[in-house]
């Protein structure tokens, strides 16, 4: 039944029906719930057409020296820090000491946050996917991605069931690194963009040698009328970076710092607390910057808006394309999806956000706590990937 819709028609009348929705979210008495609906209608196409996954550009680097991914996330980190800073700086003229920009995803710098990044980027190698494609990647038919959904609550519930050890033991007292503090906001964004001009050189320098007429790290873009590359060919890098980029400035300007998942811990945490299975009272949570979960008593949320709107989006967007494609994987699959599901719920509790709240807002933001998640993250993707190699060698 579906396969009738899946076409440029289809995605038009599931983008209609959504924007119908929003506009009756309009009406409610908080207008930035509408806004975090359709910022994440918008964050779905832009996911789904430029395929920004940090875990599946990061892979097509080490598997097929394929550049154009990470060319992506680099253009989004480097245009979201510039705006960021233009907004902070507006806000908060001179950043003293002690003064943090309202809301920014700046969190604590410690043992804690590294070790919750080196297991976030395990559960990506393991589930094949950072969380926010998981979702993105729901609305293209991969219906495995609610399995590895399914564990990653349950690695927040594990998370809450240690969070307030580690805290005592080691958050606490962790710094919150903030480089404008030390360096003012221009001395960060040369900072932050010599770093990610070092890592683009390396990237297009260690690129696959592209076919013969194509700079290198381009994605080769058929001859077509332009109606047809916006539909169905890949977006290219630079536009799908900036278009993320200017996403996540507008969300903090509007509503608040990008992120994927305070809502799963919120829900994971109001459905546990009754039963005495998650901690009452979760310590220094409501004072930390992050993806936090709160206990709520209102039934709609900004960010479970913005999740909904970027799986309906990107279903629209699939649509269009001809890429909604409903699959479910083997048990193997299945296995793997929820056992790294797990290592991404505990990881992305533990580090107060995931590829998208504690590294992409982390780092717009000019905070130390993004460049520390990038690096354990990756880490701990590489190390799997390693001891997989390994196994499958033996074996």
């Amino acid at each position: 039944m579906v396969s009738k819709f899946n076409g440029p028609p289809g995605g038009a009348i599931v983008l209609a029906l959504l924007l119908c929705a929003a506009f009756a979210l309009s009406y409610l008495d908080d207008r930035s719930l509408a806004f975090s609906f359709v910022l994440g209608i918008v964050s779905g196409i832009v996911f789904q057409r430029g395929r920004f996954c940090f875990y599946c550009n990061v892979n097509d680097f080490l598997e097929h020296r394929q550049a154009s991914g990470l060319v992506a996330i680099l253009v989004a980190l480097a245009a979201g820090g510039l705006l960021y800073a233009v907004v902070f700086s507006a806000w908060l003229p001179t950043p003293s000491p002690g003064a943090l920009p309202p809301g920014a995803h700046i969190g604590p710098v410690g043992i804690t946050l590294a070790a919750g990044a080196f297991v976030f980027g395990i559960g990506m190698e393991l589930s094949g996917s950072c969380l926010s494609a998981h979702f993105y990647r729901l609305g293209e038919g991969a219906f495995g991605s609610l399995v590895a959904l399914g564990g990653a609550a349950l690695g927040f519930l594990l998370g809450f069931n240690t969070w307030n050890a580690l805290y005592l033991a080691e958050v606490h007292d962790d710094p919150v690194v903030w480089l404008p503090h030390a360096l003012g906001y221009s001395g960060s964004l040369v900072l932050q963009g010599l770093i990610l001009l070092a890592l683009a050189a390396y990237v297009i320098r260690n690129a696959a040698q592209p076919a013969e007429g194509m700079a290198p790290g381009a994605t080769q873009v058929r001859r077509a009328p332009a109606i047809h590359n916006l539909l169905f060919e890949r977006w290219p890098p630079a536009v799908t970076g900036l278009l993320v980029g200017v996403i996540s400035a507008v969300a903090y300007l509007r509503v608040g710092p990008l992120g994927v998942t305070a809502e799963m811990g919120s829900l994971v945490r109001m459905a546990a607390s009754p039963y005495g299975l998650a901690p009452q009272d979760l310590l220094g949570l409501d004072v930390l910057r992050g993806c936090v979960s709160v206990l709520r008593e209102t039934m709609l949320s900004k960010n479970g808006l913005f999740v909904a709107g970027l799986i309906a989006g990107s279903f629209a967007s699939a649509l269009a394309s001809r890429q909604f494609n409903p699959h479910v994987p083997g048990r193997g699959g299945l296995a793997n999806r929820f056992a790294g599901g797990l290592l991404l719920g505990w990881g992305a509790m533990t580090s107060l956000g995931c590829t998208v709240g504690v590294l992409l807002s982390g780092i717009h933001a000019a905070a130390a706590s993004g460049w520390v998640f990038l690096l354990c993250a990756l880490a701990g993707l590489v190390s799997a990937r390693g001891a997989k190699s390994l196994f499958q060698a033996v074996r």
